[in-house]
């Protein structure tokens, strides 16, 4: 499996569930390292900056934290995702993944950090703080 280099980003990021046909709220967009927003018929995901998110009327878990792999990856990488699951998996640390154009972002309750930095330098991988 592929070694990799992770930098934990430094903030606390929440996932929020809008409505569908909803407008992107501009607090959604106020930070520059991690953002994702995601629409099907069902929902729109907004994942962002923890302290953006208002209090009141909207829906949203709190308390994650981001490990964002470093380097840029073809299309064609195979088992850049695999490398990390995995190990983080086998010891019950749940992650939800964002894939972008160019890297991976993992993001894992804030109580679980040390525990999957501990698992994956355990696997071989490095992670920045």
């Amino acid at each position: 499996m592929q070694k990799l280099t992770l930098v934990l980003l430094p903030q606390k990021y929440a996932v929020c569930r809008l409505d569908p046909n909803g407008h992107i709220p501009p607090w959604a967009l106020i930070g520059d390292d991690f953002i994702s927003l995601t629409r099907t018929k069902s929902e729109l995901s907004v994942i962002c900056l923890e302290e953006n998110v208002p209090l009141e009327g909207t829906k949203a878990e709190r308390g994650w934290r981001c490990l964002r792999v470093e380097g840029r990856f073809d299309f064609s990488a195979a088992g850049i995702h695999v490398s990390l699951a995995i190990p983080l998996a086998e010891s019950n640390i749940s992650v939800l993944a964002i894939a972008t154009y160019e890297t991976d972002h993992l993001l894992i309750k804030e109580g679980e950090v040390e525990h999957a930095i501990r698992v994956l330098t355990q696997s071989g991988h490095r992670v920045r703080r």
